[in-house]
């Protein structure tokens, strides 16, 4: 191979072979990255619902009904506290995050 130009066209295509594979290697990798991303937020979804179904089946088995089939004011206040209390715990959660971001 002692012409340059038949060098300069064998080294070209070995070159755009190598880069091909290795865009071929990183379009896989990114695909499979974005799959089990999806798969994931996918679980992590379906386990949020589910959880937000067990608390609303064992919230109803907690309130107490008396005859009239009403909660009693005394829970529906603590319930209310509790709630108040949980929303500013999160709210002081958003702002340490916000601060640190």
């Amino acid at each position: 191979m002692s012409n340059p130009t038949l060098q300069a066209f064998f080294l070209g295509r070995a070159l755009a072979t190598a880069i091909g594979e290795k865009l071929e290697e990183a379009m896989t990798t990114g695909m499979s990255s974005v799959g089990r991303f999806d798969a994931e937020q996918r679980e992590w979804l379906h386990q949020f619902v589910e959880s937000v179904f067990e608390q609303a089946q064992s919230s109803q088995t907690v309130v107490p009904a008396d005859a009239n089939g009403a909660g009693t004011s005394e829970d529906l206040q603590a319930t209310i506290d509790n709630l108040r209390a949980e929303i500013a715990q999160v709210r002081v959660a958003l702002q340490q995050y916000r601060a640190s971001s």
